[in-house]
C-alpha cells in the first residue's frame, strides 16, 4: 500500500549557487490519521494508523530514507528512474538520525522553482512510502486506540507540500502547530476541521487529534489530583495512628509515675506494716518476714485458731477474725503491759519473752522461783 506522510523542513540555507539545503524531520512514530479511502476503506470516514517506533527506526527502514527524491507536490505514481527527471526537484542526504519521535535527514533543493516555492512559504514535508497495513485494533502507549497498525515502511520520495499530515512540526522553517487531516491531492485540499473543547474553564478550538491530547492530559491531571489525595490521606491516617500510640505511651508513664511513693507514703506503709505485725505477734508471735498484709492475717489466725478456722475462707473473713483476735489479746492487760515496756528495751521481741517468762514463773511455787 503506498501512503503520503508528513514531516518538517528546517535549519534552511540558501548556497551561492540558488540551491537551498536543510536539515529536516521527514517522519514519526505514534498515531496518524487518514481518510478511510486512502487505506482502502472508504466505508470508514477517519482511520487511527499507529506507527510503532520498532518499525519506523528499523534498521531496514532507515536505509530507505537516504538518498531518494525530493518532490514539489507528490506525483501520481511511485518516483523511479523512468520518471525521476520529470518530478524530482532535489535529493535527501546520507545520514538519517532520530530526533525525538521523528527522523531527520538533510535536503538539498537543487529546483529553481521548488527553491521559490519554500522561500514564498510552501514549506510543508510529506513523505510518499509503502507499507503493509495490518487491521488490528489496539491502544497506543498514550492511550489513543486506533484500527490499523503499519509495518515494513519503505520510504519512495519526499514532497514539498502546502499542508501535511505530521502537521507544521513537519516544515521548513518558522513556527510549530497542529495540521489537520488531507489527502494531499493538491487539487482536492480539504478544510480543516475544528470542534470547541473547554480548558480550565475556557473555550478552545481544536482538531480532532488536538482534543483528543487535551482530553488525556485532563485525565491525567484528574488522576494525579487522586494520587495526591489518596498520598495526604495516608499520611494523615499514619500520623494519626502514631499519635495515638504516644498518647499510650504517654498514660503508661504517668501510670507508672503514679505509683512512685513519695518519702512521706513510704514512712507511712512502714509504719502501717509495723502496727499490722505488732497486732499480729500480739495474737501470736511468729516470723512475719516477706508476707503481705493478708498474708500475716492469715498466718496470724492459723497460728491462734488452726488452719480449719480459715479453710476455704475468703480474705475478708479472715481480716474480721484478726480483728476479733486483736480486740482480745488488747484485753489482756498483763500481755499489754509486757509488751508496751519490754518493747522499749527490746523492739524487735516486742515484749514477747518477758511475757511468757512471766506466765511461766507465775505457775512456780516460791521455792521453784528462788531455785
Amino acid at each position: 500500500m503506498k501512503i503520503t506522510d508528513s514531516v518538517v523542513l528546517s535549519d534552511t540555507s540558501l548556497s551561492e549557487s540558488g540551491y537551498l539545503e536543510a536539515f529536516a524531520r521527514t517522519a514519526r512514530t505514534g498515531i496518524q490519521q487518514y481518510l478511510g479511502s486512502e487505506v482502502g476503506r472508504p466505508d470508514l470516514g477517519v482511520v487511527n494508523v499507529y506507527r510503532d517506533e520498532a518499525e519506523v527506526f528499523s534498521k531496514r527502514s532507515l536505509q530507505t530514507f537516504s538518498k531518494i527524491p525530493v518532490t514539489n507536490d507528490h506525483p501520481g505514481e511511485s518516483v523511479t528512474a523512468a520518471n525521476w527527471k520529470e518530478v524530482a526537484v532535489g535529493t535527501t542526504g546520507d545520514d538519517v538520525l532520530r530526533d525525538g519521535e521523528y527522523l531527520k535527514i538533510g535536503l538539498k533543493i537543487t529546483d529553481a522553482s521548488a527553491v521559490k516555492a519554500v522561500t514564498d512559504g510552501k514549506r510543508e514535508l510529506s513523505v510518499g512510502y509503502s507499507c503493509e497495513l495490518l487491521w488490528e485494533a489496539g491502544v497506543a502507549p498514550d492511550g489513543t486506540a486506533y484500527q490499523a497498525k503499519q509495518t515494513m515502511i519503505t520510504a519512495d520520495h519526499v514532497a514539498i507540500v502546502q499542508r501535511g499530515r505530521a502537521g507544521t512540526k513537519a516544515r521548513i522553517g518558522d513556527a510549530w502547530g497542529v495540521a489537520p487531516i488531507t489527502d494531499h491531492n493538491p487539487q482536492k485540499e480539504k478544510p480543516m476541521t475544528l470542534k470547541t473543547v473547554t480548558v480550565d474553564g475556557i473555550p478552545v478550538e481544536v482538531t480532532d487529534q488536538g482534543a483528543i491530547v487535551i482530553a488525556t492530559l485532563q485525565q491525567r491531571i484528574t488522576d494525579a489530583g487522586k494520587t495526591l489525595t489518596d498520598t495526604q490521606t495516608g499520611h494523615a491516617t499514619a500520623l494519626a495512628a502514631k499519635d495515638a500510640e504516644l498518647a499510650k505511651k504517654d498514660a503508661e508513664i504517668d501510670g507508672l509515675k503514679s505509683k512512685v511513693l513519695t518519702d512521706a507514703q513510704i514512712d507511712a506503709r512502714v509504719k502501717e506494716r509495723a502496727d499490722l505485725i505488732g497486732v499480729a505477734k500480739s495474737i501470736s508471735d511468729g516470723d512475719y518476714t516477706g508476707k503481705t498484709s493478708d498474708e500475716i492475717r492469715k498466718a496470724a489466725v492459723v497460728a491462734k485458731l488452726g488452719d480449719a478456722a480459715v479453710k476455704d475462707k475468703p480474705d475478708a473473713y479472715i481480716a474480721a477474725r484478726f480483728d476479733i483476735l486483736a480486740e482480745d489479746a488488747a484485753k489482756d492487760p498483763v500481755r499489754q503491759h509486757l509488751i508496751n515496756n519490754d518493747s522499749r528495751t527490746n523492739p524487735n521481741d516486742n515484749g514477747q519473752s518477758a511475757y511468757e517468762q512471766r506466765m511461766t514463773d507465775a505457775w512456780k511455787t516460791p521455792a521453784q522461783k528462788g531455785a
